[in-house]
């Protein structure tokens, strides 16, 4: 199986996690953090304010991401544990009643009675074997591949971070109006590469997938500096 899984490279599956918090992380620094910094810029706020709020979100937005992601795949990598720990139980206390279960499994794929039975028997022969049967055929769950709670939470931090710096490197080096139209070229630019990026991994058009991204993410950065402006001038 995991010969096949290697060999075809397109059946692969991100059951860890990381990839999944990395996309939404890239994602989220893009627009919240984008969106944060032409509230302040909409405002009227100097550049250094701009800046601050710039990392001030940065900062708070990659840490809360990271330890929203580990709680998550903390609890959830200790519901998958359980699991686990119940079926193996089930195999010490009962192993009759889980091969009888484990050859209707395969009668359902299309078997014979006969078949399956044999082939129940001779994947029970082997604890750790039946084990992994069971947890992938009734539980769906791999037991190699329950995720990383550190890998999701430092993922998460580290692409947070790096879709949020993009809309504050500008205010590094100057302000005002080039500073501001610098930001939402880029930002506009890395909204873009983001969606296209994923509706190439997904198999969607490219040009699509950006210019959705751009406009949802755009979108709300507009409105946000459209209120800071009505508020900031008002």
């Amino acid at each position: 199986m995991l010969g096949i899984l290697h060999g075809e490279r397109w059946h692969r599956s991100d059951r860890s996690g990381a990839l999944r918090a990395a996309v939404f992380g890239v994602n989220d620094g893009l627009v919240s953090n984008g969106s944060l910094v032409m509230g302040f810029a909409g405002s009227g706020a100097a550049a250094s304010t701009v800046l601050f709020a710039g990392l001030a979100g940065l900062l708070a937005g990659a840490f809360s991401m990271a330890a929203g992601e580990y709680v998550s795949m903390r609890s959830q990598r200790e519901a998958y544990e359980r699991e686990l720990a119940l079926e193996e139980a089930e195999l010490v206390e009962d192993p009759e009643a889980e091969a009888e279960e484990l050859a209707l499994i395969y009668r359902a794929k299309g078997l014979t009675p006969d078949q399956a039975g044999e082939v129940a028997a001779t994947i029970m022969g082997n604890h750790d074997t039946a084990l992994r049967t069971m947890a992938r055929e009734e539980l769906g769950l791999d037991p190699d591949e329950l995720g990383s709670p550190w890998a999701a939470a430092l993922s998460s931090l580290v692409s947070f971070a790096l879709g949020a710096v993009v809309v504050v490197l500008p205010f590094l080096f100057g302000g005002g109006a080039p500073a501001l139209v610098a930001a939402v070229l880029l930002t506009a630019l890395a909204l873009f590469t983001v969606g296209a990026a994923l509706g190439l991994v997904n198999g969607r058009p490219v040009v699509r997938s950006g210019a959705r991204q751009l406009l949802v993410g755009g979108g709300a950065a507009v409105l946000v500096f459209a209120f800071g402006h009505f508020i900031g001038r008002g």
